[in-house]
């Protein structure tokens, strides 16, 4: 346990702030809206198990007087600024997505749930939000964290404002926040739990903040698949969104092609990954991630999807990884995104583990090994497949250029293969939506050979 007193002072200004991360080795430029209150390197280095506490009292005197909201780290780091969105208290993982586009997206993924989203991007809001750029119908993200005021809509497509829709999805937010100086913290101690509150009686209790954050459960082991999957069979055929095409009035192509059935297994699927496969004529079915392989086959499919979604892959082991296994010796067409590729892995019998940062953003670039080409990816995952558990009739198909890890995999003697980042990405980039034609390849083979 850090005794504060004895260590040191932990209100910094700017510049101090930039002092202290320049005497650690990490090169920062700190640009505060508000004072950050934080534990130096050498100290939490100290801590057990980060479990770190400091009187109340003291830190309620820091506060700035304009101030009615607060990100407490679970190390014991305070981010002074202002609420957006609903007056509440929530807690998470807190990451960080490099994008600088596609906030809403990003905010409506289910594969963000129970997590708080940092952006790194300064400008977020500046476009309003609209009905046609949800990934689900309600927002999955706990939380978010942004650098600068939200701004007045400045778009064509807007509908409302992003304070206002944040509000009305029941987000809760934090502005104000040096988000340059977070994400180093967290790239140098990796993910860990906060908390944001939101409080317009500006009175907050920070050593309870920070035991609430310390208390909060890690996503180890912590299975949302099932929490945020549908509840019963749907069928989707919407495409996707084109500008200036022959389309519905809401932007999105009609898709009469049904050639094919796709039975998609929802872990948290986003829309648009949908959007892609039916763009391709596929006729798709979504089903609860619980359903039972024979359950699936009664459907006739010509392919499965097993889809992206939050959490950690293994605690599905209940109900998702004995599925796929069954699926598998079927020889029916199986492709996976994200958490869909690793549940597909852990039907291999290979490993997953936690990832210290995660990869979050739509700048990631990824090796394809079979055509030697380098595709640039959006990705959200903070799990990976464990290298050295694949089996030998498994093959590594992508790499990570940031770290080596694997960013896909495939069987030798079977259809079926995954990636960990997202083709479908809306909005871009798009170089790996090739992974869906291919699928649907894999789809006219099988049905052929049904056929005769």
């Amino acid at each position: 346990m850090v005794n504060y007193q004895q260590k040191a002072s932990f209100l910094f200004t700017a510049r101090d702030s930039a002092f202290l991360y320049r005497e650690s080795g990490v090169d920062q430029d700190v640009s505060l809206a508000y004072p950050t209150l934080l534990v130096s390197f050498k100290d939490y280095a100290s801590m057990s198990d980060a479990k770190a506490t400091v009187h109340s009292e003291k830190r309620r005197a820091e506060q700035p007087a304009n101030a009615n909201a607060v990100l407490v780290l679970a190390d014991g780091t305070v981010f002074w600024g202002h609420g957006v969105g609903l007056e509440n208290d929530i807690v998470g993982e807190v990451c960080f997505n490099t994008s600088m586009t596609g906030y809403q997206e990003i905010i409506t993924d289910p594969s963000y749930a129970g997590q708080i989203i940092t952006f790194t991007f300064p400008h977020i809001g500046n476009v309003g939000t609209n009905l046609d750029d949800l990934e689900r119908e309600n927002a999955a993200a706990a939380g978010i964290i942004v650098k600068s005021d939200i701004t007045a809509a400045s778009n064509y497509r807007a509908t409302q404002d992003f304070s206002c829709w944040l509000a009305s999805a029941g987000l809760t937010g934090i502005a104000g926040v040096d988000t340059r100086n977070l994400t180093r913290r967290i790239r140098h101690f990796g993910a860990m739990n906060g908390i944001i509150s939101f409080s317009n009686k500006k009175s907050f209790d920070i050593y309870e903040l920070t035991i609430k954050a310390q208390k909060h459960p890690s996503l180890s082991g912590m299975d949302l698949a099932s929490v945020v999957s549908t509840r019963e069979l749907e069928k989707w055929s919407t495409g996707i969104w084109k500008f200036g095409s022959k389309v519905n009035d809401d932007g999105f192509e009609n898709t009469e092609r049904k050639d094919y059935h796709i039975v998609a297994i929802d872990y948290g699927a986003k829309r648009n990954i949908l959007r892609n496969l039916a763009q391709l004529g596929a006729k798709i079915t979504t089903v609860p991630s619980n359903l039972s392989a024979d359950a699936i086959l009664n459907l006739r499919p010509d392919g499965i999807f097993l889809s992206n979604g939050p959490g950690d892959p293994a605690a599905t082991g209940k109900y998702a990884i004995n599925v796929v296994k069954n699926l598998i010796k079927k020889n029916i067409p199986l492709f996976g995104i994200c958490l869909g590729h690793q549940i597909l892995a852990l039907a291999l019998d290979a490993k997953t583990k936690k990832m210290k940062l995660g990869h979050r953003g739509a700048n990631h670039p990824v090796k394809n090994l079979i055509t030697k080409k380098v595709e640039i990816t959006s990705q959200n995952h903070g799990f990976e497949v464990v290298k050295e558990s694949l089996k030998k009739n498994t093959e590594i198909t992508h790499l990570s250029l940031f770290d080596n890890s694997i960013e896909g995999i495939r069987l030798k003697n079977k259809p079926v293969f995954s990636v960990q980042y997202h083709p479908e990405a809306n909005p871009g980039p798009q170089d790996s939506k090739y992974l869906f034609s291919n699928f649907i390849k894999d789809i006219k083979k099988y049905a052929k050979k049904k056929r005769h």
